[in-house]
């Protein structure tokens, strides 16, 4: 037997190929919003990746632009506050403003040393340990180190540099803030080793 032209067989695959598409088309209707609805989804995910990476980019490049604050100016942290420092005696605290006009024999019941530290026990103890203790040799400039800078640093050191800083902190200033972060980091290399 001959075999039809091209053309024919051709128009005979294309019929039966629709006639096909039609008997499944009613199940592919019922799952046809679901499938719009998701590549929908997708491309609004991808739109969002590719704007996220250009603001990342451009980031980077001003980052180059300008300098970069060492403190932001709204960053305030408790060390910063002096009128709340709780660790001065009472009457090192005082402003202008608690002061009233009343005689000084009503006002007279605390008198106030010319040397605050050298009436105060407990300051004259926190001195005398902080003379004793020196800055971890390993960190240059500790104590004019913020938070945020410290713990830029801290991947550098081994357990026994952090272990120097920590009972420095802890004999100095015993800040919590500093005396967490380094026990953490510690915990966290001694983990990794």
């Amino acid at each position: 037997m001959k075999s039809l032209p091209l053309p024919l067989r051709l128009a005979a695959g294309l019929a039966a190929t629709a006639v096909e598409r039609a008997r499944e088309l009613p199940t592919q209707i019922a799952g046809l919003p679901v499938t719009v609805v998701s590549q929908a989804l997708q491309a609004t995910m991808r739109v969002q990746q590719h704007v996220t990476e250009l603001a990342i980019k451009g980031d980077e490049a001003l980052a180059a632009l300008r300098p970069v604050e060492e403190a932001p100016e709204w960053a305030t942290f408790d060390e910063d506050v002096d009128n709340y420092d709780l660790s001065r005696p009472a009457f090192d605290r005082v402003t202008d403003d608690d002061i009233d006009d009343e005689p000084a024999a009503e006002q007279a019941d605390v008198e106030v040393p010319d040397d605050p530290a050298a009436a105060d026990p407990w300051e004259q103890e926190e001195q005398a340990i902080t003379a004793a203790v020196s800055p971890p040799a390993s960190i240059p400039n500790y104590d004019e180190l913020s938070l945020p800078q410290l713990r830029a640093r801290l991947r550098a050191f081994s357990v026994a540099d952090l272990e120097e800083a920590l009972a420095y902190e802890r004999a100095s200033e015993n800040r919590p803030s500093f005396v967490g972060m380094l026990t953490r980091r510690i915990a966290t290399v001694r983990d990794q080793t």
